[in-house]
């Protein structure tokens, strides 16, 4: 990952940082490495985090119609 500094603003170049980070899962990944997951509770996490995902979807596609 590479970011360009400009005009010397490092606090600029920090924030492109921390928004590419952010998008690829990073900050997420490193959270859940801080401890050990059992494989039951990955999948039960993973299960979860898609019923989520679904349920977004869905309210936004009811949303778009207006029903």
């Amino acid at each position: 990952m590479q970011v360009v500094v400009r005009d010397n603003n490092i606090d600029q170049a920090l924030k492109a940082l921390k928004k590419k980070l952010q998008r690829e899962g990073v900050f997420r990944e490193m959270k859940l490495r801080r401890h050990y997951e059992k494989p039951s509770e990955r999948r039960a996490r993973e299960a979860a985090e898609a019923i989520r995902r679904a349920r977004k979807v869905e309210r936004k596609r009811l949303e778009r119609e207006g029903f």
